[in-house]
């Protein structure tokens, strides 16, 4: 029986229901690295032993007739900028190949209570600093519905593991789309939270007031479930949300009706592909049927989006990069003074993308250009979240496609990083504004590459995404319990 290409819920009953066991299903998913990732390439560092270890110690709980927690014994994997303790934590830079953090990011802690099975860490764009995963220091990971093809960015290792059924679940970071448009071109569920409704401790900075840590699933009941427990306050992050937390597996009911759907029309943009718009257009009109109410709306500040990301995420990110010099931790190249270790040190481990961001960032926040540039960003954002302000006063969400085209040809865009900037247009408000939002599967293109619907609503409610996306996800028989055709099991 084929295990790997279940939804972790199914799975959970199964091993309550002694149907399957905790190893038997680790050996499952680990046949299918052992398969399929030589095409794939989704991880960095694969923590076998530990797994079946993980997986036998759940199996003597069940076998002792102990009750077992959602995600206890069932596989996932973990992005590769969130501090794992004992395990290498690289984000898939060479300035960190050798680092193996002390402690555990605070979603490892909470993840590790449930004890899950770790398999190991995935793959990214290094630093989180990309939308294809073209940029990893390690190699290019593949899309599992078109291996010639990017799984998206950055958190591209998570969305083509669970795709291609080398996780059942996975861990991401969103700073500007990098859960949300690698789940729309993976075909899985991809979820940023409200800014600070989960812990930011031990994810690896990038831009500080943009990055949210969220869950990557097969389907909304899961991403639900793995919502329910990492989000929550934590002393150890000052902006972390001190709102209490429901329960996210409540709102997986069937029921939009009355609802208020919000239509930007910023969001259909000159350029993008056809087959994109016709499918989120063709997944709104099934909520219409389902008894929501469509709405034209406007956020016009959305074409200075981009822009604006672009000065803030790299100005943070030069800040949050200093401390990678070659004193502390993280890897040294030898120079004849301090300043040439440096030098030497940041020009060998950093890629180029980190390189341009760290330029950008360090242009705009210098003295003659900060009025000019950094502070007018700034307000700007300001203005974003304004728009957004007004929306949801008429509507209770905002619907638009996640990404403006599906999966692009690995390499297509790399020697133009302003297209690939581009490709963040549908995304990189929400983090502005630090909304929450959600990606599913709602069509495919005539190439069959998966196409996503991005789901956004007003702070702290994931509640009302979930029970949008979810009521969606049943009216459609398939998009969610479709896989890649890879390997020799199809």
């Amino acid at each position: 029986m084929r295990l790997y290409d279940k939804p972790a819920h199914v799975l959970h009953d199964m091993l309550v229901n002694k149907e399957i066991t905790s190893v038997e299903l680790t050996q499952d998913v680990l046949s299918r690295i052992d398969e399929v990732e030589g095409d794939v390439e989704a991880y960095l560092t694969i923590t076998r032993a530990e797994a079946l270890a993980q997986a036998e110690a759940v199996d003597k709980k069940i076998a002792a007739g102990e009750e077992i927690s959602f995600l206890e014994g069932i596989p996932g994997a973990i992005k590769d900028n969130i501090c794992t303790k004992g395990v290498k934590t690289t984000c898939a830079s060479k300035i960190l190949e050798h680092f193996v953090p002390p402690y555990d990011a605070t979603v490892m802690t909470k993840i590790k209570a449930e004890n899950p099975v770790i398999l190991g860490k995935v793959n990214m764009d290094e630093f989180a600093m990309g939308g294809s995963t073209e940029n990893s220091a390690y190699h290019v990971t593949h899309n599992p519905w078109n291996l010639d093809c990017v799984p998206g960015g950055s958190s591209g290792g998570s969305a083509a593991a669970v795709a291609a059924g080398t996780a059942i679940w996975a861990l991401g970071s969103d700073t500007g789309g990098s859960i949300r448009q690698p789940a729309s071109f993976c075909g899985v569920v991809g979820m940023k939270p409200t800014y600070g409704r989960v812990s930011r401790y031990g994810l690896v900075a990038y831009a500080s007031s943009l990055d949210q840590i969220g869950p990557l699933t097969r389907d909304v009941t899961d991403c639900a479930n793995i919502l329910n427990i990492i989000a929550g306050h934590d002393e150890m992050d000052s902006t972390s949300s001190a709102a209490e937390v429901p329960d996210y597996t409540k709102a997986l009911v069937e029921d939009v009706k009355g609802l208020k759907i919000g239509l930007p029309k910023e969001y259909f943009v000159e350029g993008m592909d056809p087959e994109v718009e016709q499918a989120v257009r063709t997944a709104i009109k099934k909520y219409e049927e389902l008894g929501a109410e469509v709405v034209e709306i406007s956020l016009p500040h959305t074409e200075y989006a981009i822009s604006t990301y672009y000065l803030i995420a790299p100005a943070e990110a030069a800040t949050n990069l200093e401390r990678y010099d070659g004193v502390s931790y993280g890897e040294r190249v030898d120079g004849e003074d301090l300043v040439q270790m440096m030098t030497n040190t940041r020009d060998e481990k950093f890629g180029e993308e980190v390189k341009r961001r760290i330029m950008i960032g360090n242009y705009a926040l210098s003295a003659g250009y900060y009025d000019a540039y950094y502070l007018k960003a700034l307000k700007v954002r300001t203005l974003v979240q304004q728009d957004y302000t007004e929306a949801f006063k008429k509507v209770d969400v905002i619907m638009a496609p996640t990404a403006p085209t599906p999966a692009f040809k690995i390499g297509e865009m790399i020697a133009d990083p302003l297209q690939m900037y581009l490709q963040d247009v549908c995304t990189v408000p929400l983090n502005l504004a630090g909304l929450p939002g959600i990606s599913i599967p709602c069509g495919k293109s005539s190439k069959g590459l998966p196409i996503g619907l991005q789901i956004i609503g007003k702070p702290l409610a994931e509640e009302t995404l979930i029970r949008t996306a979810y009521t969606y996800e049943q009216s459609q028989d398939d998009y969610h319990k479709q896989m890649p055709e890879l390997g020799g099991n199809h």
